[in-house]
Parts: C-alpha cells; structure tokens; sequence
C-alpha cells in the first residue's frame, strides 16, 4: 500500500521508497539521471515523456529536502551494481562464454 507525502506526485511505496505516483520511476533514478548527466528538470521530462513537468519537479524538490536519505540509497545502489559487476567477471554468463571463446567479445563485459 501507498502512502502520499506532502509532495505533489510523490508516494512511499511498501518499501517507503519515493516515487512518482502512478509510474514505476523511483525519485532516486531520476535524481541519478541528474546528477550522472547534469540534466535539468526540462530535459529530465524532455528524456521521459510519459513523466510531467510537475512530475519531474516534485521528484527534484523531495530529493533537494531529502538530499541525505537519497544519497544513501544512491550510493547503496552502486554498491550493488559493483558486487553484480564483480560476480559477473568472476562467472560469465554462458552466452558471453561463448563470445569470448569465438573471439566475438574480449575484454570486460561492462
């Protein structure tokens, strides 16, 4: 179940994670967007159609009054992407198995 907050738009899902309401776009990846590309409220909803202006501003202003809280999950998802990336080279994926054996893929897969 949903919770609304005070933002226009934003909900704590059941895992109290901000998001946009009706969208599976959680404020974190659109923060990630921001931050990895620079990219402004315009072009954030330039990038993401289906998202309003309004949208994309809530989503902005909760991360701006929620900076520490987001910045944990931020960093908390490229450790896991890290570890999933570590894994990987450890245990190649069958198909990238192949390729490398091919000479289709050299290399890291990342």
């Amino acid at each position: 179940m949903a919770a609304k907050t005070e933002y226009p738009h934003i909900i704590l899902d059941e895992n109290e994670v901000p998001t946009i309401e009706g969208t599976s776009m959680k404020v974190a990846e659109l923060v990630i967007e921001h931050i990895a590309y620079g990219w402004s409220p315009e072009e954030l909803h330039l990038q993401h159609s289906y998202l309003t202006l309004g949208q994309v501003c809530a989503a902005m202003a909760y991360y701006w009054d929620h900076t520490e809280q987001l910045e944990k999950e931020i960093s908390r998802r490229l450790k896991r992407v890290e570890e999933l990336r570590k894994q990987a080279e450890k245990s190649p994926s069958p198909l990238v198995h192949r390729l490398k054996v091919q000479g289709r893929l050299c290399g890291h897969i990342f």
